[in-house]
């Protein structure tokens, strides 16, 4: 199945990763599902601001609801790829990156949570419904 965006070949390495990882995020799909979340969730463009919600059950199909999830899934998989596939990957994301930055809001607060993240998307406020 090829991702859409990315050449063929970039889709069969993604699909060799993610079925060989053995980890928690990865499994086969996993990349091409994180995609379209992330998508989705800056679907429709604008400048309203946009807030993250926590998924409500933390199994792996439901993880997917809190785009975070998903951003984290495109993290571990850039991770993992060859330098080739990755730069064809990183070139998806940057953009999805750079309006997520644009449409979120920072947390003030984000220095004095109990758990910490070096991922910034964790550091965006958060915790209201996507759709209302």
């Amino acid at each position: 199945m090829r991702i859409h965006g990315l050449s063929a070949r970039a889709s069969l390495v993604i699909h060799r990763v993610e079925y060989l990882s053995g980890g928690i995020h990865l499994d086969p799909g996993a990349t091409d599902r994180a995609l379209r979340r992330y998508r989705e969730f800056l679907r429709p463009s604008g400048s309203r601001p946009l807030y993250p919600r926590e998924a409500f059950c933390g199994c792996p199909g439901c993880s997917f609801d809190d785009v975070r999830y998903a951003r984290d899934v495109l993290e571990d998989i850039l991770r993992r790829l060859p330098e080739r596939t990755r730069a064809e990957l990183d070139r998806l994301v940057r953009p999805l990156d750079a309006e997520l930055l644009r449409r979120t809001l920072p947390d003030p607060f984000a220095h004095r949570r109990q758990w910490r993240t070096e991922y910034w998307w964790y550091r965006r406020l958060a915790d209201r419904s996507e759709w209302g």
